[in-house]
Parts: C-alpha cells; structure tokens; sequence
C-alpha cells in the first residue's frame, strides 16, 4: 500500500474516533472496494457495521450486501472486531 493511501485510511480512521457515521461508512467503502489498497471483507464489514450502529442507512445496506460474499467465520470476525474497536473508543 502506498504511503498516500495509508494517511488516507489513517485520517479516516482518526475522523471516526468522533464518532461520525460518514467517516465510518467511508472507510467500510475504502477496504470493500480496495480504493485505498487491498480488499478486505472483515475490515469493511466491520465499518460498515459501525456506521449503522451510529444511524448511517447506507452501511446497513451495504454490511447485508457485503455479508453474502463472506463465511460465517469473517462476518464473526467482523462484528468481533467492531466490538473492539467500540470499546476502545469509550
């Protein structure tokens, strides 16, 4: 991944930690389409699932959609990671 792209992901990552849905359902886009580097399901599940729990309808739609490419394993994962990174932040 190129430096540019990891402080994109990174300021994302930091607008988050406020809480704003459009900045959580912003990087959930960043890892599902690989726009900022690789594709990875779990991490834009976890955004995802993040923003609609902060009331972005979007990310609903999006973490349903995204969720029948996944295993079960990952979507466990996933929410796991969600709940880690939600308990962080408090």
């Amino acid at each position: 991944m190129a430096r540019v792209d990891v402080l994109s992901r990174q300021t994302l990552e930091y607008a988050a930690q406020g809480e704003q849905s459009d900045a959580l359902f912003e990087l959930g886009l960043s890892y599902c389409t690989g726009r900022d580097g690789t594709v990875d399901l779990v991490q834009a599940h976890k955004w995802f699932n993040i923003a609609a729990m902060r009331g972005n309808c979007e990310a609903k739609r999006y973490r349903s959609e995204l969720a029948n490419d996944m295993s079960k394993a990952e979507i466990v994962q996933a929410q796991r990671l969600a709940r880690e990174w939600l308990a962080s932040v408090h």
